[in-house]
């Protein structure tokens, strides 16, 4: 309110925060898939520098300081490396709330979509508190799987949900017959369980985070020949798909992504064998986890591109949405 006016100014929005456009929407999914990504690396990372412990407790980093301080028994790079990884947490928190909100302002309104979007910041808080729970339980190697399989599952819903932001929502068609698509199924299956042993092998490895870290009670040798098996499966699978693909008629667009998942299994099948056979050293160890990361999203690319949702609807323009929003 204005002093001695008696009335109120109204200060318009720009139109990207008041009335968010599709291409808005897209580009902060595309940045929300990106950072789920990359704080999966980050991840690792924190586990090969043995810096799991460098801010000992949680939420605060230690007793009485929410940032890291002088100690004598933690490294201070542990620490930065440990309290850099929480800061990335609160900016991919930022960003997924920023996505829901556009998508929420977007109009037309698209339901789908606002539940996709709504799931990134909720995602977020719930693994902010497994990661909580894995540091007071001094990094047990059951917490630190469920903490990555938490982030593979939000890697694949935000490419889930940058797909939503490029297509329709009609009841999705298939591209490919129906077994195709059931083989793709198995595709995701078999995905989810290579991690899940992937974990497994880093949990009876070396790499605990920190060094006083209890490791999984099983031989490595027996979990990594699981782990390689389960990857065997996962490209006779995606080989099978390839030689009927052909014969279907897919669309460029699967047809590109169905070259693009065969080239990088094959780039993260040698990342896994050269990291074995030089003895898991931490940079291997990370450019695996990259590169993991990549085949979730090309996968969750492939299942999506598998089925049609029909073209983006029009933006919507009223007389309601035309009128400025005010603050």
């Amino acid at each position: 309110m204005i002093p001695g006016r008696g009335y109120h100014r109204t200060v318009p929005l720009p139109t990207w925060i008041s009335r968010p456009s599709p291409r808005v929407v897209r580009n902060l999914a595309l940045a929300v898939l990106v950072m789920q990504a990359l704080i999966s690396v980050t991840g690792v990372t924190v586990r090969v520098t043995g810096s799991g412990l460098g801010c000992p407790t949680w939420p605060q980093c230690f007793p009485g300081s929410m940032v890291p301080i002088e100690h004598p028994e933690v490294a201070t790079l542990h620490q930065v490396i440990e309290f850099g990884n929480r800061l990335l947490t609160g900016v991919i928190g930022f960003v997924a709330l920023a996505c829901f909100l556009a998508a929420l302002r977007c109009r037309p309104r698209r339901k789908r979509l606002i539940r996709l979007a709504l799931i990134m910041p909720l995602g977020v808080i719930a693994q902010a508190i497994i990661g909580g729970v894995t540091v007071l339980v001094n990094l047990a190697w059951w917490s630190v799987s469920v903490h990555f399989m938490a982030s593979a599952v939000l890697i694949w819903l935000a490419t889930i949900l940058y797909k939503a932001t490029k297509e329709g929502d009609r009841e999705p068609v298939g591209v490919v017959p129906t077994p195709m698509r059931r083989l793709l199924v198995a595709l995701t299956a078999v995905t989810a369980a290579v991690l899940i042993a992937g974990t497994l092998v880093t949990a009876a490895g070396p790499h605990a985070g920190d060094p006083d870290t209890p490791r999984l009670d099983l031989p490595v040798q027996t979990l990594v020949q699981v782990h390689g098996l389960l990857v065997m499966a996962y490209v006779l699978i995606l080989a099978v798909f390839g030689v009927w693909l052909r014969s279907a008629r897919p669309t460029r667009a699967l047809l590109k992504t169905y070259g693009s998942a065969c080239a990088m299994v094959l780039i993260q099948g040698a990342i896994g064998s050269v990291q074995y056979y030089l003895g898991v050293p931490e940079a291997m160890v990370v450019l695996h986890m990259a590169a993991a990361t990549l085949v979730i999203i090309i996968t969750a690319l492939l299942w999506g591109e598998s089925r049609h949702r029909g073209p983006l609807p029009e933006p919507a323009t009223t007389a309601k949405d035309a009128e400025p929003a005010t603050v």
